[in-house]
């Protein structure tokens, strides 16, 4: 059956039209699902018996298990949860002065291969779907009582790979009667998937753009990332510089460091260059050690010289705060671990 969680608002009136209801119901399930977060169609008491029925027959309502939730010393929980057909995903909560934020993952392993990143070691299944993009949040939002104000796309799988479910889940997530999380609030996260950055831009979603970029050359990037192989460090520098004038946002530039890698002056230097005059950001990471991964963390001394070469020559940057690497959930230690039903 389909998941009720897989439509926005304009959808799921079409649908209702189609089981002979009302289009104005679909607000008042938006309303249930999203704001009341019941989990099954008997609780929307609004609604006829027959209405409910008819949900029961021609739907369900995703509703993930959790299989295990680690907690670390500084609050930062990671969620692997059962997404109902014998596979599972990882999810992140992490609390900021600013409220509480989610990374999500939009796949079910990752096709990009990229060698600094947990994920890699996971073999792709399949495409996550609105519905169980969006019940990352809920199932969260219901397990901790909390109401979770930002969201980013960073976790297994690479979003604009999944463009279409992605979108839609950021419709949802954004829509007043959906989650009703600021657009500003929501980030995206993409290796370089150049024609989707294009393709982003028109949708005119006022969400934050971010670039993994990690290398300021061709040679070094594609043996970081061999999403670089299709589509270079010039092409993808185009798109951003089309996608700030297009949509006039902001774009982050994240930049993993890795000892004796891409963490010396001279790589400053060119990532100034590359970025000069570009309305952006630069967040730099401390790589994180990965199982079977060949990079290690930069040393601090290196990170901060790093960070500020840059501000000294116009390019905004800070030092990401590194949060759950105790528990493999900081930035690049996400992978799906096997289990048994």
């Amino acid at each position: 059956m389909k998941n009720i969680k897989d439509y926005n608002l304009e959808e799921l009136k079409k649908e209702l039209i189609d089981i002979g209801e009302k289009p104005f119901r679909a607000e008042q399930i938006f309303k249930w699902l999203y704001q009341e977060k019941v989990t099954s169609f008997d609780e929307m008491t609004n609604l006829s018996l027959e209405l409910r029925k008819k949900l029961e027959e021609n739907y369900t309502i995703c509703n993930y298990k959790i299989l295990k939730k680690l907690k670390s010393k500084d609050g930062t929980i990671k969620y692997l949860f059962d997404v109902l057909d014998g596979n599972a995903i990882e999810s992140v909560l992490m609390k900021y002065h600013h409220g509480y934020s989610i990374c999500v993952s939009s796949q079910i392993g990752c096709k990009m291969g990229c060698k600094f990143c947990a994920s890699t070691g996971i073999p792709f299944v399949r495409n996550l779907s609105s519905g169980e993009i969006v019940e990352q949040i809920l199932s969260i939002e219901r397990d901790e009582n909390i109401r979770i104000s930002n969201v980013v796309f960073m976790g297994i799988g690479e979003p604009l790979d999944n463009y279409d479910n992605v979108v839609n889940a950021i419709h949802i997530i954004n829509h007043p009667k959906g989650l009703n999380i600021g657009a500003r609030h929501i980030s995206i996260s993409t290796s370089g998937l150049v024609p989707k950055i294009y393709k982003l831009a028109e949708e005119k979603i006022q969400c934050t753009l971010s670039i993994s970029l990690h290398a300021t050359t061709n040679e070094k990037r594609s043996s970081m990332m061999p999403v670089n192989n299709t589509y270079k460090i010039e092409e993808l520098m185009q798109a951003c510089k089309d996608y700030i004038k297009e949509t006039n946002r902001r774009i982050s530039f994240e930049y993993a460091l890795a000892k004796d890698n891409n963490d010396n002056l001279e790589d400053a230097k060119q990532l100034v260059k590359l970025l000069k005059g570009m309305l952006c950001h630069v967040n730099l990471i401390p790589i994180n050690k990965i199982e079977n991964g060949n990079y290690t963390k930069s040393s601090n001394e290196n990170i901060i010289k790093f960070r500020d070469y840059l501000n000294e020559h116009g390019i905004v940057a800070t030092i990401r705060r590194e949060l759950g690497s105790d528990i493999d959930a900081a930035c690049g230690q996400l992978r799906r671990k096997s289990f048994i039903y």
